[in-house]
């Protein structure tokens, strides 16, 4: 059910008069991906990153780039980050709620969000608002290769995790199982060492960390530990769920065997008294007539 858990140190959190170090430091800590937060001071109440920190970014670092779109118009700014060398794109479902997104068209614009990214050699990716419903992704998530589940309120770095968001992640979980799909999921928002076993054990497979990574002494360790931490969740859901399994096939062994006594007691109760009348005639005609011939003593 589970596999390697990937962490994806957000660069925001990053020290931007050192970013090289920066960057060298989660390439050697074992990071996974980079995450881009790239807000557009519309669709979020911020202004960060933007086309020329990535294409530079991609210059110095062969991990993969996992660009995450606050935008008010993705189809307009899809193109800009495929050339400038995104891996992953990922943009928001919400973003298509604006006025002249709205359906019919509105199914219409994110499949062709998801074809542009897919044609260029990247991987799509779509994200949700920690109040969005999840079912908005059902329609897509066949054809996307990451779902970002956000367990704050996207716009700032340094939030605290919302509580009950693996509840979130386990219904993505659900509905790709269902869907015969399966995407990455990741999770972006107050992910540390005592979050990661939460939301790991519920399914996730990638964890954006931002402080928990660049604020710490060594983020490698930090790296290493919220990694663990996930995975060590996972092991234990994973027994869990064998000996849940186990106990389960044993109950329907026992409900079986318990299913054909009753079957034969039902076959015994049925036979009707004269039914057993009649078996009991049989067997008496069954049996051998008494000899009835006089013996040599008495005949005269």
């Amino acid at each position: 059910m589970f596999g390697k858990v990937r962490i994806s140190p957000s660069i925001l959190s990053a020290d931007f008069m050192n970013m090289e170090r920066s960057v060298r430091m989660i390439e050697e800590g074992g990071a996974d991906f980079i995450h881009v937060d790239v807000m557009d001071g519309h669709f979020v109440p911020n202004l960060t990153l933007g086309v020329p920190f990535v294409a530079q970014l991609k210059r110095i670092t062969a991990l993969p780039l996992d660009v995450h779109l606050m935008v008010s118009n993705p189809l307009v700014q899809i193109p800009w980050y495929l050339e400038a060398g995104a891996d992953y794109l990922t943009f928001h479902i919400e973003a298509f709620d604006a006025p002249a997104n709205k359906p019919p068209g509105q199914a219409e614009k994110i499949a062709e969000a998801i074809d542009l990214i897919r044609a260029a050699g990247a991987h799509p990716g779509a994200s949700l608002k920690p109040d969005t419903p999840v079912s908005r992704l059902e329609p897509y998530v066949k054809s996307l290769d990451l779902v970002l589940v956000m367990s704050v309120y996207p716009g700032f770095s340094g939030q605290a995790y919302i509580e009950g968001s693996h509840e979130r992640v386990a219904a993505v979980a659900r509905m790709a199982q269902a869907a015969g799909a399966s995407p990455l999921i990741e999770v972006d928002g107050g992910i540390g060492v005592a979050t990661a076993g939460k939301v790991g054990a519920a399914g996730a497979d990638v964890l954006v960390a931002g402080n928990a990574v660049f604020a710490a002494s060594d983020p490698g360790k930090a790296i290493k530990a919220i990694a663990q931490a996930a995975q060590a969740a996972q092991a234990a859901r994973s027994s869990a769920d064998v000996r849940q399994g186990a106990t389960a096939d044993a109950q329907a062994a026992s409900n079986t065997r318990v299913g054909a006594a009753s079957e034969h007691q039902a076959a015994q109760a049925a036979r009707s008294p004269a039914d057993i009348r009649q078996g009991a005639t049989a067997d008496a005609q069954a049996a051998p007539a008494p000899n009835t011939q006089p013996t040599d003593g008495a005949m005269s």
